[in-house]
């Protein structure tokens, strides 16, 4: 199942990718045009399913499969017709070939962090779990005015409706959350890599950039939360945007990958429009000339995420109810929002150094900090470079330089503003910084290069191979400096086996006994909980959190007698329920005990499982 999942994934993705990218100019090398339809299938996939969902469509997997294999089938028709169906371009850019190991290597990273331990981790992936499920169930991203989700209706939808379609391809919800989310969490590499190639105009740059956003620490965890989606969207907006300047019909793909990049979170849905504003305007200042279709691009985005998603969402539930739900729950106002983990960061928390959360692994899960020693001199010496430069940077084909400058200041001032009166969720701000801090590293170590090329130059007469041998081992010096100070660390807390599993549980027995239920009961077993219902979902097993009968019996059937329990039970096809700890701290002990001594006396239930802090009864 596992398996269908993932072809499910690539063939629906590339094919809408290619569906669209078939009517702009593609890029002439092949990894570049093979590996964007992805990201912009998977632009184009949100979008479709925020306009099905709409009109009332189901959400579901086939016909999202049919619509990629349709659009294969007749782009193959099409290249038989015009005999061009085995005429495929495979020139290989030896740049982007050396990126793809960088994304290997990230993908095993995450991967093998995320199945480090056999629960989901914290608290925002429980949650998620019962979105996505609902998605699979109910075919839809709607949940009404009163939705028992935390991400899900009004928060903007698109990480749970990506999940949650392709979670019904498989059985496992659990490890759709875990493979797909560090899949998703490494493509920024991939769609990084591309972007800053085109942005930069320069493959080597753009490599050498990579790498850095490959080994910061501050850029991505394998954390389950909708953020993880946001980020590969926002390189591939910018890519679309960037691309404008090779076919104007770009501004078409643009706008369709623009439209789940700010409907996929609050804060960095926020964020990218921000860092757009900032580039159309520095763009603007160095060309001397209005980007009409980078703009259109911006604006189609805009206005199409506001009539498949926003409009509808206050026409259901009023503005001021909207407001209310998914304005800032912390803070004094709409340019004051805090976040849980916002505090005053140091010289060392960017440094790494000894004694800080980033260094030897240790780190926040969420949004980790840091930048790293060498990464850190490398930054500062491309910010240096480029002020120097400065009458380099207002040359049209140098836009890129006045773009991440401006990147840079407005991503430090957001990391480092918890204290001040403007600001977004400081601590969630570091990815963002992570981007033109690997820009400006990137420029550093080409200059680094060039300068030692020359030196060589000056000494020795012109020889291709001493150069290039000169090329190599600066890269590598300046690699193994950026790999100790900053990789290590970041390796280290990305495959930590001891991410927690949330701080809602009443005990580590608690913990054992679901690992325990999650092995030993078959998935999508209906079970019925009167505590918490996430672990039910996200350990594969099912219980229908958003349906009335159910939230109502959960709060009122507790009290109910033994024979009344086990009729509603079997009656709404549920064959075990559970008593935890979760359930004696919401009850109390000695109404918890009363209770699961009834259920068991009453000879109408079978204990399966138990521990201190469980207990799994089967209804007879």
């Amino acid at each position: 199942m596992e398996f269908s999942s993932i072809v499910f994934f690539i063939l629906t993705t590339y094919g809408l990718g290619l569906g669209v990218s078939f009517f702009v100019k593609e890029s002439d090398e092949f990894l570049e045009r093979f590996l964007m339809r992805f990201g912009v299938g998977m632009g184009v996939f949100l979008s479709l399913g925020y306009l099905l969902n709409l009109l009332k469509v189901p959400l579901d997997w086939r016909i999202f499969a049919s619509l990629g294999i349709l659009v294969l089938a007749i782009r193959l028709y099409y290249d038989y017709r015009r005999n061009q169906l085995f005429s495929v371009r495979l020139n290989v850019n030896l740049y982007s070939a050396l990126m793809l190991i960088l994304f290997i290597t990230t993908l095993f990273m995450y991967a093998k962090g995320a199945f480090a331990y056999p629960y989901l981790e914290d608290d925002d992936s429980w949650s998620h779990a019962l979105g996505v499920k609902y998605v699979a169930v109910e075919k839809t991203v709607f949940a009404g005015p009163n939705s028992p989700f935390g991400y899900l209706d009004p928060y903007p939808p698109a990480y749970d409706m990506l999940f949650g379609i392709i979670h019904q391809t498989n059985d496992s919800i659990y490890w759709t959350l875990k493979f797909f989310n560090a899949l998703i969490v490494s493509m920024p590499i991939v769609f990084f890599y591309f972007f800053a190639k085109v942005f930069m105009r320069s493959s080597k740059k753009a490599l050498f950039s990579t790498f850095a956003l490959f080994a910061v620490p501050a850029f991505l965890s394998h954390f389950i939360w909708a953020i993880a989606l946001t980020m590969p969207l926002f390189f591939v907006s910018f890519y679309a945007i960037e691309k404008i300047k090779d076919d104007k019909r770009w501004w078409v793909v643009a706008s369709l990958v623009i439209v789940p990049t700010i409907t996929s979170s609050l804060t960095h849905s926020t964020y990218f429009g921000l860092f757009l504003i900032i580039y159309l305007l520095a763009r603007i200042a160095v060309e001397r000339r209005f980007l009409f279709y980078e703009f259109l691009a911006g604006l189609s985005g805009l206005l199409l995420s506001f009539a498949l998603w926003w409009l509808p969402l206050i026409f259901r539930n009023g503005l001021k109810s909207v407001l209310g739900l998914i304005g800032p729950r912390t803070g004094s106002g709409i340019l004051n929002i805090e976040g849980t983990g916002d505090r005053v960061y140091a010289l060392s928390d960017f440094l790494c150094h000894s004694g800080t959360p980033c260094y030897h692994g240790q780190n926040t899960i969420n949004n980790p900090i840091g930048i790293g020693v060498v990464l850190s001199i490398l930054a500062i010496l491309g910010f240096i470079f480029f002020i120097i430069k400065y009458k380099e940077m207002f040359k049209k084909e140098n836009y890129y330089m006045l773009v991440s400058l401006l990147w840079f200041f407005f991503a430090f001032y957001s990391v480092n503003a918890a204290k001040l009166p403007i600001k977004l969720s400081p601590f969630r701000a570091w990815m963002l910084l992570a981007i033109p801090v690997s820009l400006l590293s990137g420029e550093s170590i080409n200059l680094m290069i060039n300068f030692a090329r020359a030196v060589i130059k000056n000494f020795v007469k012109s020889n291709a191979m001493l150069l290039n041998i000169t090329t190599i081992l600066v890269f590598l010096v300046l690699a193994y400096g950026i790999v100790m100070t900053s990789f290590l660390p970041k390796y280290a807390v990305n495959t930590s086996p001891s991410w927690g599993a949330g701080g809602f549980w009443a005990s580590n027995d608690e913990i054992k006994a679901y690992i325990w239920f999650k092995d030993n009961i078959p998935p999508q077993t209906r079970v019925f909980t009167f505590s918490n219902t996430a672990l039910v979902i996200g350990f594969d097993k099912f219980i229908c959190h958003w349906c009335k009968e159910v939230r109502d019996f959960r709060k009122n059937g507790f009290f109910e007698p033994a024979d009344s329990i086990h009729s509603w039970l079997r009656s709404n096809n549920y064959g075990y329920i559970i008593i935890d700890g979760q359930a004696t701290r919401k009850y109390g002990i000695n109404e918890t005990n009363n209770k699961l001594n009834e259920l068991l006396n009453s000879g109408l239930f079978k204990p399966v499982y138990g521990t201190s802090g469980f207990i799994l009864l089967q209804a007879r």
